[in-house]
């Protein structure tokens, strides 16, 4: 595996003490970072803004929003569009998380229209798949993902997925605690990038498959060593800056 890709989902945490912690951090483990990964930082909405100047003066850092609304103007309001994510130099947007598809009955269509509406601002898309535990216990996880994947395909076309990031999440194992096998995962990544290359007819450029669902500094170096893992979308264990950081150094 080349440099892996981390993203760091800090979901619905933090605060403007902790965020310019978050930033010393990061300033002073710049080295660190550097060497071992290529780092995406996905705040809060509002806290985007304490991104853009160290995103202005260290190229290495890219910034993600969490989510995205299908609107780039008008009167929606509450919402965030993707003129806004890209003022704040925004990169990469997060569409498809669990998390919104149950707390906030996020269909497959809604979130093709957002994959779609992202490609066209050129922005790029983080798109999380997966299934649930009786998904999983049915044998359905290929298919689930697959049905996912093809939504996508049937809204933007065959060349969806250049310069796109798909996170395999399981549902099941999402702040569990219980991460997915390693070797299981490999094989599910595996099939998904023959499946994707297959239906683009086409080299893929620039396509990420990432792996996410309680990854911490005790078993992430069991998913390095498996090919088809291009990176990590980390969720809880990134809260902790220690821990975040031996995450890292074990790499």
């Amino acid at each position: 595996m080349n440099l892996p890709l981390i993203i760091a989902n800090w979901k619905l945490n933090g605060n403007k003490k902790i965020f310019s912690t978050l930033l010393n951090f990061l300033k002073k483990n710049k080295k660190v970072f550097k060497q071992k990964c290529k780092l995406n930082i996905a705040p809060s909405h509002i806290y985007l803004y304490k991104f853009r100047e160290i995103i202005k003066e260290n190229q290495w850092i890219n910034l993600s929003a969490q989510n995205v609304d299908i609107h780039v103007s008008g009167a929606f309001t509450g919402e965030i569009s993707a003129l806004m994510l890209k003022d704040m130099l925004v990169t990469h947007v997060i569409i498809g998380h669990s998390e919104r598809r149950n707390f906030h009955n996020e269909n497959e269509y809604l979130i093709a229209e957002k994959f779609n509406l992202l490609k066209k601002q050129n922005l790029i898309p983080i798109l999380c798949i997966g299934e649930t535990i009786e998904e999983k216990k049915d044998n359905k996880t290929i298919e689930i993902c697959k049905k996912q994947i093809d939504i996508i395909f049937e809204l933007v076309g065959k060349k969806a997925f250049y310069n796109t990031i798909i996170a395999y999440e399981p549902i099941w194992s999402i702040g569990s605690g219980n991460s997915a096998n390693p070797k299981e995962v490999q094989f599910i990544l595996s099939t998904l990038r023959t499946y994707i290359k297959e239906k683009s007819s086409s080299f893929l450029e620039d396509f990420y498959l990432l792996y996410g669902g309680s990854v911490n500094e005790n078993n992430i170096h069991f998913f390095c060593k498996e090919k088809d893992i291009d990176g990590f979308l980390v969720g809880t264990a990134c809260l902790n800056f220690d821990i975040f950081l031996n995450i890292l150094k074990k790499i």
